[in-house]
């Protein structure tokens, strides 16, 4: 991987209403938009991925998509099922 590329987590809200700007960055992960409840909610999503991350001593460039996946379940995210052919 080139050392300018890495993966970050992106969170788009689309529900604000009060004309706020809102935008979050961290570790891993960049937020724009949203309400107040929305914007806050990825937030908390956001901090326990990477909490997750941590405690598999990997990081997002690091795992596959099964991973991702079990993680984004684990901390309530909504996960898409598996297509049957």
């Amino acid at each position: 991987m080139n050392i300018f590329q890495r993966s970050i987590l992106l969170g788009l809200g689309l529900d604000c209403k009060d004309g706020h700007v809102r935008v979050t960055k961290g570790k891993n992960f960049r937020l724009f938009g949203g309400s107040e409840e929305t914007h806050e909610m990825m937030q908390e999503k956001a901090i326990k991925f990477n909490e997750q991350l941590d405690k598999r001593h990997k990081t997002l460039d690091d795992i596959n998509e099964q991973e991702f996946l079990e993680i984004a379940s684990s901390i309530g995210l909504k996960v898409p099922k598996e297509k049957k052919p």
